[in-house]
């Protein structure tokens, strides 16, 4: 059971990160995979409403999907997209990467061979993913205009089967420790946070919601 208190600390790091930004037309749209379909469907709802003319999606299996699927997540992500409208040719693949550095490495390489050179993109992963994948893709991309987006979904109706609320706490501690480490090993630019912030993560794992942690 999720006490009050791990509740109202939980709510901390999803504000933080969770940048809210509002989405601008751009280039392309690059959706990173994950166990969570909401995403993929996020990406298709962006495009069909016309903020870009090509969708990209990327993510081969990671830590936690190749545990529970087979196909790739840009595999998934893309017959969603498919099955809501988003026609095949405004569609391209990379199903290879497994963590953000490489889905931002790899849909570089994907450009390159196609030819493209968007200057804005609009980014789209899960609420708590946001701020890390900022990060990330401002170390990789510093000249391009990015936007970062999510599905439009509150913190305490975010979980699901696959991410029961007690694990996908455990998870934004996890975030919380990379934007602190990942600086200093070149992954992600650097971002401050809030004293507020690192208080609720020190609590979270205090009472429990380490596990996570990378030590």
């Amino acid at each position: 059971m999720v006490t009050k208190e791990a509740l109202k600390l939980a709510e901390k790091l999803w504000d933080y990160l969770h940048m809210g930004q509002t989405p601008k037309r751009a280039d392309c749209i690059l959706v990173l995979g994950s166990y969570d379909l909401r995403v993929a469907e996020r990406g298709a709802e962006l495009y069909l409403e016309g903020l870009a003319p090509l969708i990209v999606f990327s993510g081969g299996l990671g830590n936690f999907t190749k545990k529970v699927w087979r196909k790739p997540e840009a595999d998934k992500f893309a017959a969603i997209a498919l099955h809501m409208g988003v026609p095949k040719k405004a569609i391209l693949i990379e199903n290879k990467s497994s963590n953000t550095g490489e889905n931002i490495e790899f849909v570089q390489r994907l450009f390159a061979k196609k030819g493209l050179d968007p200057k804005s993109i609009l980014m789209v992963q899960r609420p708590y993913a946001e701020r890390r994948v900022y990060a990330t893709a401002k170390k990789h991309w510093p000249k391009k205009a990015l936007t970062f987006t999510s599905p439009q979904i509150p913190f305490k109706k975010y979980p699901i089967k696959m991410m029961p609320l007690k694990v996908l706490i455990a998870i934004m501690v996890g975030e919380i420790q990379k934007m602190t480490c990942y600086p200093k090993l070149g992954y992600q630019i650097a971002q401050t946070i809030p004293e507020k912030v690192l208080k609720a993560y020190g609590r979270l794992v205090e009472i429990g919601y380490g596990k996570v942690l990378k030590v």
